[in-house]
C-alpha cells in the first residue's frame, strides 16, 4: 500500500489474534488473558512473520491503563481512599520494601552491581494496575472492603513509583560516584517532586471537583450521546496527559484522580458505562504488549533465576502483604485476597527497567527476567485467586491460632451483643453510608423508624456504633451479611451503593431470606432500570439529589403499612 498502515496492522493483528487465542483459552477453562499474552508473543520479535510496532502497542496499552484507572476513580472517592489509608500506606511501604530487599539480595548473590540489584528489586515490588483491576472487576470485588484496600494500596504504590522514577537519574549519579547530583540536590529534587504531586491533587480536588461535573452536565443537556461519550474519553485522556506533562504524575494516576472528580457528577455512572467498551478493548492491548516482550530463551538459559523471580513476586510479596493485613486485625480471607491481588507485576516494572537501561545501570538480562516474571505471575494470578477459599478453609480447620485471628476480626461483622432486641424487628436495612445513605438514614430516623446500616468499611461501622447507631460491617454479596442484619425481620432493604452486575444475586438472597421484603435501589443508569424492570417488590430510583428522600419515604410508608 502507498501509505503507512502500521497502526491499523497492529490493531488488526493484535485484536484478531487476541480474540482467537482468548476464545481458545476460555474453551479450556483458562483465563482469557493467557490467550492475549500468546497473541502478543506471536506478533512480537521473537517469532517469524508479522512484527507489530512495539512503540505503538505500548502507547495503546497505556491508553487502556488510563481508561481503566479513570473508571476506577469514578467508583472511588477521596473518602474511600482516606478510609483505607491506615492499612494501604504502611502495607504498600512494607510490601515494596520486602520485595525490593529480596530482589536486591538475590541480585547481589548472582554477582550483580549494587545499583542494578536495587533497581531489579524495585521492579519486582510494584503490582500491575490492569491485572489487579481486572481481577477485582471479574469477581465483583471492586466495591468491597477488600477491593478498596487493594486499590488504595495500588494508589500508594503508584505514588511511590512516580517518586522513584523522578529521583532515579540523580540517585544513580550519587551512588555511581561519577560527579552526579549531590545530597542537597537530591533533597531538592525530592521536595520539588512532592510539591508537584500535592499541587496536582490540590488542583484536582479544588478546581476539577467543580469544573468537570459542571462541564459534563452541560454537555449531557445537549442531548447528543456521541458528545457525551466523547467528553468522557476526552476528559480521561486529557486530564491524564496534563497531569503527566505539567505535574510529572503518571498517566494512570492522573486518570484515576480525573475519575474521582468526575464521580461528583450525577452522570458518573453513565460515563463509566459508556466508556466500558473502550476500557476493555485497550486493556486487551496491554496484555498483548506484555506478550510481545517475551523471550522464551530465558527459560532455557536461566530457569532457576526465573523461578527465583517468580517466588519473590508470588510468595515473598504475598507473605509480606498477608502478614501486615493480619496485623491490622483483618480476617484471614481478607489477608489472602489482598495478597493474591498484589502477587504480580506489570507496567511500572517495565517502565522502571526501561529507564534503568537508558541510564546504563541495568542490562538486558534484567529486562528478560522481569518480563518472564511478569508473564508467569499474570498467567498464574487467576489460579492464585481461585485457591484463596481453599487455603482459608484448610488453615482455619487445622489451626486454632487462625481461628482465634478470625474470631478477633469479626467484631464489626455482627450486631453488637448489647443491642436491644426490638431494634432488630420491623426495621429498615440501609446498605452504604455514603452521601445518599446518610440522607436516607437521617430521613428514616426523623420518622422514629428503626434502621440498621450495612457498610463494607469497618471504620465507618465502628464510628456509627460509637454514636449509638446499629451497624454491621460486610458485603451484601455474602448472604451472612444479610443474616447479621436480621433481614428475616426487616420491612425494607435500601441499596445505595452497589454495582448493577451484583444486584441480581443480592436480590435473590434477600428474597430467599425474606420473601416479603421491599427492596429500594439507587439506580443511576438506564441499564439498571432495564435489568430490574418487572421484578416484584423491587423499586428503582434515579438522580442523587432526589433519590435519598424518595427511597426513604417509600420505605417508611411500606413499613408503616405492614405494621
Amino acid at each position: 500500500m502507498p501509505h503507512d498502515i502500521s497502526l491499523i496492522a497492529t490493531l488488526a493483528f493484535g485484536f484478531g489474534l487476541a480474540l482467537v487465542f482468548g476464545f481458545i483459552a476460555a474453551k479450556f477453562k483458562l483465563p482469557t488473558l493467557i490467550g492475549y499474552l500468546v497473541a502478543g508473543f506471536l506478533i512480537g520479535p521473537a517469532t517469524p512473520g508479522f512484527v507489530a510496532d512495539a512503540s505503538l502497542t505500548n502507547q495503546l496499552a497505556e491508553l487502556g491503563v488510563m481508561l481503566l484507572m479513570f473508571g476506577v476513580g469514578m467508583h472511588f472517592s477521596m473518602k474511600d481512599l482516606m478510609a483505607v489509608k491506615t492499612i494501604a500506606v504502611p502495607g504498600a511501604v512494607v510490601q515494596m520494601s520486602v520485595a525490593t530487599a529480596l530482589g536486591a539480595s538475590v541480585g547481589l548473590f548472582w554477582g550483580w552491581p549494587a545499583v542494578q540489584s536495587v533497581v531489579f528489586g524495585l521492579a519486582l515490588s510494584v503490582a500491575s494496575t490492569v491485572v489487579l483491576l481486572k481481577a477485582l472487576e471479574s469477581r465483583s470485588m471492586l466495591q468491597t472492603s477488600n477491593g478498596q484496600i487493594a486499590v488504595g494500596w495500588l494508589v500508594v504504590e503508584d505514588l511511590a513509583m512516580v517518586l522513584i522514577l523522578v529521583l532515579m537519574p540523580p540517585m544513580v549519579g550519587v551512588f555511581s560516584g561519577d560527579g552526579g547530583a549531590t545530597g542537597q540536590e537530591l533533597f531538592n529534587e525530592i521536595a520539588w517532586t512532592l510539591v508537584k504531586v500535592v499541587a496536582f491533587v490540590g488542583v484536582m480536588l479544588i478546581v476539577g471537583k467543580r469544573l468537570v461535573p459542571w462541564m459534563l452536565w452541560h454537555i449531557a443537556k445537549s442531548g447528543s450521546r456521541e458528545l457525551f461519550t466523547l467528553a468522557t474519553v476526552a476528559m480521561a485522556i486529557s486530564l491524564a496527559f496534563i497531569a503527566a506533562s505539567v505535574f510529572d504524575v503518571s498517566f494512570a494516576l492522573g486518570a484515576f484522580f480525573a475519575g474521582m472528580v468526575m464521580r461528583e457528577s450525577e452522570l458518573s455512572h453513565r460515563a463509566a458505562e459508556e466508556s466500558l467498551p473502550l476500557r476493555d478493548a485497550f486493556a486487551v492491548l496491554f496484555f498483548v504488549s506484555v506478550g510481545m516482550l517475551f523471550q522464551p530463551q530465558v527459560f532455557i538459559d536461566q530457569p532457576l533465576r526465573v523461578f527465583a523471580v517468580l517466588a519473590i513476586i508470588m510468595v515473598g510479596k504475598s507473605i509480606a502483604a498477608a502478614g501486615l493485613v493480619l496485623l491490622f486485625k483483618y480476617p484471614l480471607k481478607s489477608a489472602l485476597l489482598i495478597a493474591a491481588s498484589l502477587a504480580q507485576i506489570g507496567e511500572f516494572s517495565f517502565i522502571l527497567v526501561g529507564l534503568g537501561l537508558y541510564l546504563g545501570v541495568v542490562d538486558l538480562q534484567v529486562q528478560s527476567l522481569v518480563v518472564a516474571g511478569a508473564i508467569l505471575s499474570i498467567a498464574l494470578n487467576p489460579l492464585l485467586f481461585s485457591m484463596v477459599p481453599k487455603i482459608d478453609d484448610w488453615l482455619t480447620h487445622r489451626s486454632q491460632w487462625i481461628r482465634n485471628l478470625n474470631a478477633r476480626s469479626h467484631e464489626t461483622e455482627a450486631i453488637a451483643q448489647d443491642t436491644q432486641a426490638d431494634l432488630t424487628m420491623g426495621h429498615v436495612i440501609v446498605q452504604g453510608y455514603g452521601s445518599v445513605g446518610k440522607r436516607v438514614v437521617k430521613a428514616i430516623e426523623q420518622q422514629r423508624m428503626k434502621v440498621i446500616v450495612v457498610d463494607v468499611h469497618r471504620e465507618k461501622v465502628e464510628k456509627l456504633r460509637e454514636h449509638g447507631k446499629v451497624a454491621v460491617s460486610g458485603d451484601l454479596l455474602e448472604p451472612i451479611t444479610l443474616v447479621q442484619a436480621h433481614i428475616a425481620h426487616a420491612k425494607a432493604l435500601i441499596i445505595t451503593e452497589l454495582d448493577y452486575t451484583a444486584l441480581h444475586e443480592v436480590i435473590e438472597n434477600a428474597k430467599l431470606l425474606n420473601p416479603h421484603i421491599q427492596i429500594h435501589l439507587n439506580g443511576q443508569s438506564k441499564q439498571e432500570e432495564e435489568y430490574l424492570s418487572g421484578t416484584p417488590n423491587v423499586h428503582v430510583y434515579r438522580w442523587q439529589n432526589t433519590v435519598a428522600k424518595a427511597m426513604a419515604d417509600a420505605a417508611i410508608k411500606q413499613a408503616m403499612e405492614h405494621k
